[in-house]
């Protein structure tokens, strides 16, 4: 039965189980008696939530704590063997595969370093199907008790009712890419386990968000720097993230050739592929068959040599000029958005924040809006280079949430074949 705002006892009890968990989840271990005003529910609708979350496996006692003059107070936590996710992240060196508990401490991991033609799509495919598999071997976990794979990959991400989820990686050379369906052809998982994906920046946007530099913020933005870059923004209108192609601002017109095709990109100038590449044409000396990572380690070993080393110029020149143009690109988030908090993460940008985060937060400044300028910090993301692959796992731990702890519906078994003809029309000119 539905009441006037639409909503039925079904709905109630389910945002009563959603608040109750999340409470305990960010702020726990909490008693019933602490519940109540963390979440705002009455005395009676906390034991009943209470009650039924720990017959579901999914609250558990954790000790306990001295009343004013009463019983002891039972503490209860989310129980972290009740749910387990995958996450994914497609990157530019590599993919990694991370098996998580329900407070997210990593069971198990896998990587798959990504050849030349890294982004073949059978090959992502088969890195992940062999990731997944290679997890929960380790692990000793059955695909059933999954409550999802949520996965971050580069580009814009399309989710669709006949196709599932597509991926337009215009720079990668991905046109509308029907992952999610490959990876149900190729992975064998239960049809009971969802996949998530999302741009790999919003995932680490997640991430850092929910435990890492953004937490109590309302409204960052979260910078993906790697071979190329992206950023989410987190506000209030967007509370759960929106991917945004930062790095396909124009910043100099008739510009540099951007990976995407057009000229002047941020990305071709900021992201460690279009760096390096410029540090090789005013004549820097990379390490034969090193791949980006290493190549970007050495340029800059080379630019900030230890004490009393004598430093590459042209190397040095180069990462002070990149400063300019990402502390430029960050100006324009600044006036676009007004958000309180920049942050920097990404393989890449954490290895570059490292030496350059002064310089850009200086011309970050320069190039902005007085006010909004004064207001904003810049900072690294204070997760590391695994945020992508944590904040995929929190895409289906999101969801479970949202679903007061409720595992998803099956997911309807479809002909192998009906997503080719749908994908066919789609794209047909």
């Amino acid at each position: 039965m539905a009441g006037r705002n639409g909503r039925t006892v079904r709905d109630l009890r389910r945002g009563n189980r959603t608040v109750v968990l999340q409470r305990l989840y960010f702020d726990g271990p909490l008693s019933r008696f602490e519940l109540g005003p963390a979440t705002g529910l009455s005395s009676g609708s906390v034991s009943n939530v209470v009650a039924e979350l720990i017959a579901d496996g999914l609250v558990e006692e954790a000790g306990s704590v001295d009343s004013d003059g009463g019983r002891p107070r039972i503490l209860l936590r989310v129980a972290p063997g009740s749910g387990h996710m995958i996450g994914v992240d497609v990157g530019e060196t590599r993919v990694r595969i991370g098996l998580f508990d329900l407070t997210l401490t990593e069971l198990a991991r896998a990587e798959r370093p990504l050849a030349q033609q890294r982004y073949e799509v059978e090959g992502i495919v088969r890195h992940v199907r062999d990731g997944i598999a290679e997890v929960l071997a380790a692990s000793g976990i059955g695909p059933e008790r999954l409550l999802g794979v949520g996965i971050g990959v580069p580009g814009i991400v399309e989710h669709t009712p006949r196709l599932g989820t597509l991926v337009h990686g215009q720079t990668i050379g991905w046109d509308a890419v029907p992952l999610e369906q490959l990876l149900r052809d190729g992975c064998e998982l239960p049809d009971t386990v969802p996949y998530f994906i999302d741009n790999g920046a919003r995932t680490l946007g997640q991430a850092e968000m929910w435990f890492g530099g953004g937490h109590g913020a309302r409204s960052a933005v979260v910078v993906l720097f790697g071979s190329g870059v992206g950023a989410c923004l987190v506000a209030p209108e967007a509370e759960h993230g929106r991917a945004v192609e930062w790095g396909h601002l124009t910043v100099r017109v008739r510009g540099r050739r951007c990976r995407c095709g057009a000229l002047g990109c941020l990305e071709a100038y900021a992201g460690a592929e279009a760096l390096l590449e410029r540090w090789r044409e005013e004549g820097g000396s990379m390490p034969e068959g090193a791949d980006e990572e290493t190549a970007l380690a050495a340029m800059l070993a080379g630019a900030y040599p230890p004490e009393g080393g004598a430093a590459d110029p042209v190397a040095l020149a180069v990462l002070e000029e990149t400063a300019e143009y990402v502390g430029a690109g960050l100006s324009d988030l600044i006036n676009l958005f007004q958000p309180e908090r920049i942050l920097i993460g990404g393989w890449a940008g954490l290895r570059l924040g490292a030496h350059l985060l002064p310089a850009v937060r200086r011309h970050a400044a320069s190039y902005a809006l007085r006010h909004p300028a004064r207001k904003v910090t810049v900072d690294l993301g204070r997760l590391g280079p695994d945020a992508v692959t944590v904040g995929a796992a929190i895409l289906p731990l999101a969801d479970f949430f949202a679903r007061g702890g409720r595992r998803a519906e099956p997911v309807p078994e479809a002909p192998s074949t009906a997503w080719r003809t749908a994908l066919a029309e789609r794209v047909a000119p």
